[in-house]
């Protein structure tokens, strides 16, 4: 199991908003080290086209092709993930300002829905489609709770009432349903954000991330963890990637 190494996350994350150390406008990664060709990341990057933020990750295998097996509860339960951690701040989307690392991320989960206002599927229903994939904002920060040098989406402490995204599907975290919907094709993961959703982001660092997140098996703080990295596009996290 990898873990994403915190320290390098952190000063990555505030050497590339405070001094633009990051020089390319795509990461490419060389393919193999074990990860499932699925979420073996080759390339990704982050560019505006148009009136579109546009965020791409290719791996060396037929993306989304694997989803976690259902466990039939949500307490303990899998998500896996492409992910993209940004420079950003999060008040960009709609969070406090300063929360954490603001990441877009392309989710599957089979034992849970988290898009509320969204019927991913087509069938009527927009409570029963978390196997599909879809994407969300996620604020993402370091926990020991969930094993040595771990990253979790960031935990709302009960009794607080926090900055948050109209589409904020009512859970105790830093996470956002925006109804951006991911296209899926070959070895490519996208997806397509209106720039007028996220405003001047031109400069901004960007990494690439597969993963698995899992539930807490207890359901309380931290509620979810990033469990396993299968690859990083830069290796460490150092966020060398510029939108362009």
């Amino acid at each position: 199991m990898k873990r994403l190494a915190i320290g390098a996350a952190v000063l990555a994350l505030g050497m590339a908003t405070a001094a633009g150390m990051a020089t390319a406008h795509e990461i490419e990664a060389k393919a193999g080290g074990g990860a499932d060709p699925a979420f073996d990341v080759v390339r990704t990057g982050i560019a505006t086209e148009g009136g579109d933020v546009v965020f791409r990750i290719a791996v060396s295998g037929e993306a989304a092709s694997s989803r976690p097996t259902p466990t039939g509860k949500l307490a303990g339960s899998t998500v896996f993930s492409y992910v993209w951690p940004t420079s950003l701040d999060s008040a960009t989307v709609g969070f406090e300002a300063g929360q954490g690392i603001l990441a877009l991320a392309v989710t599957a989960h089979p034992d849970f829905d988290d898009t509320p206002l969204q019927d991913e599927n087509g069938d009527g229903s927009p409570g029963n489609d978390g196997d599909v994939w879809h994407s969300h904002w996620v604020v993402l920060v370091p926990d020991e709770a969930c094993g040595p040098g771990a990253l979790k989406v960031r935990d709302i402490p009960e009794g607080t009432k926090p900055r948050l995204p109209p589409t904020w599907p009512d859970l105790p975290i830093l996470i956002d349903s925006p109804g951006h919907e991911p296209e899926i094709a070959g070895d490519t993961v996208e997806v397509r954000v209106p720039i007028d959703r996220l405003g001047a982001v031109e400069g901004a660092s960007f990494d690439g991330v597969t993963s698995a997140l899992r539930v807490n098996a207890d359901m309380h703080a931290p509620l979810l963890c990033v469990a396993d990295v299968f690859d990083v596009a830069s290796g460490d996290l150092s966020l060398p990637g510029r939108v362009r």
